[in-house]
């Protein structure tokens, strides 16, 4: 099993569980977590020594260096500094991390637990703690918020391992894996939050990793396998509520290894113990005894945006989603494609979107340019795997579509992405948020799957080379976006507009 991976899940289930006990005894503050840290390494010393003879995994630079020397490893790599280096020189601008998440974390820390905040703002209360248990030592710590994009730098560079091991899982042919494990990454929803602090990316490779070793579990009919994927799905819970839904594809994966878990019935006692710490339930149990609703929407005021027809939701989020993600990443005609839409939708159903919908949702807005706030994969990769599945329905022989049914038995292959199309429906047919393209991070790699499993690595498409200068050009696409990110850029704007004498201009 990779041990880098391993050890991430592991110490933020850890981060996790160490939030809510020294909650508990009134003790979280920078002492508390010195200790829980303290304690924590002497674990995991000894955890290592009966494992390894080395205590930190052992780099292979020769290895490494000659990975980098390929073209898309090389642009991933420099993708990953360049969204690194905005994190380093730009203070965090997150919407939902400045309004609520990081301000939860002060609250709590100024009072040495996590208590009800009295305040207006209920996200401050009813959001699940995930991401902000792992932020908070940090804030304890070293008193600012300065670091904390580096655990999404973490997350965004253990990201193309996670998409191999996953696509392979499900069908996908090696060199075709490989190819997508650099340019997965290069989405929007996971490319602009590679240097910020949303949790998006977070909980995505969360998912990721917890499906993936489910898998691995299946395969190898390893406990340890099956403890590490049932950490990952109490984490990825953690970090947004609607990633129940992935629950769904996980138990579709894991199930065939359960019996493992009497191998060492002790320590998976242990393990459910601390993922159920971990998860969404102490949260939800808490929202119950305060608003008396487990999921927090009582106490928001948003429960009408999940009252409206299924059937009407899923059309709704299904336009959104392609507007979302096909919209190009700079996108000058924003304004009049709005203006556009508030022409085009009829009265009524703008009352209906506006009683069932966010208001961006309801409008049908674009922006015009991709933000972490609400991008999904974007417009490079969507029109790639668009072209893919296309070239694979076309070039198919025999019938243009036929089910597996039970013929093909109950392979991961089918099962889980079928799970996971399903998790989606159930998003969709009740979701009334402006930006599903983003709400779905966490689902893509399962979803898309199928498109590039099967006789798909047989076709001549991905050898070609307009399609491999097509990946660069969503390599170039994402690179335009860092460097033009308003919160982070890494063009000098403000300097140039000086420079040219901008603030005399009366061009608005």
């Amino acid at each position: 099993m990779p041990t880098v991976v391993l050890l991430w899940v592991w110490c933020c289930a850890y981060l996790n569980c160490a939030g809510w006990a020294l909650s508990a005894i009134h003790e979280l503050n920078a002492g508390g977590y010195a200790v829980a840290l303290l304690i924590g390494f002497i674990a995991l010393g000894i955890w290592r020594k009966g494992t390894s003879p080395q205590m930190l995994p052992q780099i292979r630079w020769r290895k490494i260096r000659r990975r980098f020397r390929r073209l898309f490893p090389l642009a991933f790599l420099i993708l990953a500094a360049m969204a690194f280096l905005g994190g380093v020189l730009y203070a965090p601008s997150n919407y939902d991390a400045l309004s609520y998440r990081t301000p939860r974390v002060l609250c709590w820390l100024a009072e040495g637990r996590w208590y009800w905040i009295h305040t207006d703002f209920q996200r401050l209360n009813v959001r699940g703690c995930g991401f902000e248990w792992v932020t908070a030592p940090i804030i304890a710590l070293v008193h600012t918020d300065r670091f904390l994009f580096v655990i999404n730098a973490i997350c965004f560079a253990l990201l193309p391992g996670r998409v191999f091991s996953l696509l392979i899982r499900l069908g996908v042919r090696g060199r075709v894996a490989w190819l997508w494990m650099w340019l997965f990454p290069t989405g929007y929803c996971y490319l602009l939050q590679a240097g910020s602090i949303a949790n998006d990316l977070y909980g995505a490779l969360i998912a990721m990793t917890a499906v993936e070793f489910a898998l691995r579990a299946r395969e190898s009919g390893r406990a340890g396998a099956l403890w590490v994927a049932i950490l990952g799905a109490g984490l990825m819970t953690a970090s947004k509520a609607f990633n129940l839904l992935l629950l769904l594809p996980w138990l579709a994966a894991a199930w065939p290894a359960w019996r493992s878990l009497f191998r060492r019935p002790m320590v998976s006692a242990l393990v459910l113990a601390m993922a159920a710490g971990t998860s969404l339930v102490p949260t939800a149990l808490l929202n119950l005894k305060y608003c008396g609703d487990w999921t927090g929407m009582a106490a928001e005021h948003t429960a009408n945006l999940a009252n409206g027809s299924p059937i009407f939701h899923l059309l709704v989020n299904a336009v959104l989603l392609v507007m979302q993600n096909f919209v190009p990443p700079i996108f000058p005609l924003a304004g009049a494609w709005n203006q556009l839409m508030m022409r085009l939708i009829p009265p009524a159903l703008s009352d209906l979107l506006g009683r069932n919908f966010e208001e961006a949702g309801a409008r049908l807005e674009l922006g015009e340019m991709q933000q972490e706030e609400a991008a999904g994969l974007g417009f490079g990769l969507s029109v790639l795997l668009a072209v893919m599945f296309i070239f694979k329905i076309l070039r198919r022989p025999g019938p243009r579509f036929s089910w597996p049914g039970f013929r093909a038995g109950f392979k991961p292959e089918w099962v889980v992405p079928l799970a996971a199309w399903l998790a989606v429906g159930v998003f969709m047919a009740q979701s009334g948020l402006g930006c599903p393209a983003r709400y779905l991070a966490p689902f893509y790699a399962l979803l898309l799957a199928p498109i590039l499993a099967g006789d798909v690595g047989r076709l001549q498409l991905l050898r070609r080379t307009g399609w491999r200068l097509a990946g660069m050009l969503v390599f170039l696409l994402g690179g335009l976006l860092i460097v033009l990110i308003p919160g982070r850029p890494l063009l000098p704007v403000v300097p140039v507009l000086r420079a040219l004498k901008a603030g005399d201009s009366s061009h608005r």
